[in-house]
């Protein structure tokens, strides 16, 4: 397969990505905690999550998601190595987020199949994206890098590749950032925030996931 070409799973991954128009961020301190954040997203209209590697928990609640929630598409955050990347995937992870352009993780997810959305802030970065056969990344940190006047302009160069900005999102700006039309979702981890699953409080995630379908819908209904 040559890098431009399309891989049909690939695509469908990003595409129901796009649907979900936000992909919550989970960073959790215990694996015992994901399936029932995993249900609360699911019962608030997201059925897309990226579990961080941030803590020693990210790799088993990926494991649980993917084994006991299928209809969640559950990917890897804040991979940083190859085999990081590999351990994601083998534990039922369908995608790889990275907070920055890595060269070996991009090559083994691209040589794997696996899709893969590296962090970019500058055009060199998206350029070397491009170069690698992506038309996905992902613009962090968004908001300390200048939110949607930013990526609008930075974007407008590349009318090929989409982007899924991430940091400092929120419901206040959500619209914002989903009007510039090469946005096709928005990560963020105001969803499941680590003091909503420390005093297991799932209604609430289940509530800030439903106004998030809610805005996303408004905003792309003006569009």
């Amino acid at each position: 397969m040559s890098h431009r070409e399309h891989d049909p799973d690939t695509d469908s991954v990003f595409e129901h990505i796009r649907e979900c128009g936000v992909l919550p961020v989970v960073t959790l301190d215990h694996a015992e905690d994901a399936l029932r954040v995993g249900e609360a997203l699911l019962r608030g209209g997201l059925p897309c999550a990226e579990v961080t590697f941030r803590t020693d928990a990210g790799l088993a609640a990926l494991a649980a998601l993917a084994d006991h929630l299928p209809e969640l598409s559950v990917g890897a955050g804040t991979v940083l190595t190859v085999d990081q990347a590999r351990r994601a995937t083998e534990a039922g992870g369908r995608f790889v987020v990275s907070p920055g352009f890595d060269d070996d993780v991009v090559a083994w997810c691209r040589d794997h199949h696996i899709p893969t959305l590296p962090g970019v802030m500058t055009p060199t970065e998206v350029t070397r994206a491009v170069r690698s056969g992506l038309s996905w990344v992902k613009f962090f940190p968004a908001g300390a890098a200048g939110g949607p006047t930013t990526l609008e302009a930075l974007s407008a160069p590349f009318p090929d590749v989409h982007f899924v900005p991430t940091g400092g999102i929120g419901p206040a700006n959500l619209t914002a950032y989903l009007r510039v039309p090469a946005v096709a979702a928005c990560g963020g981890s105001w969803l499941v925030g680590r003091s909503l699953v420390a005093g297991g409080d799932f209604a609430q995630i289940e509530r800030l996931a439903a106004e998030a379908v809610a805005i996303v819908r408004r905003a792309r209904d003006r569009s």
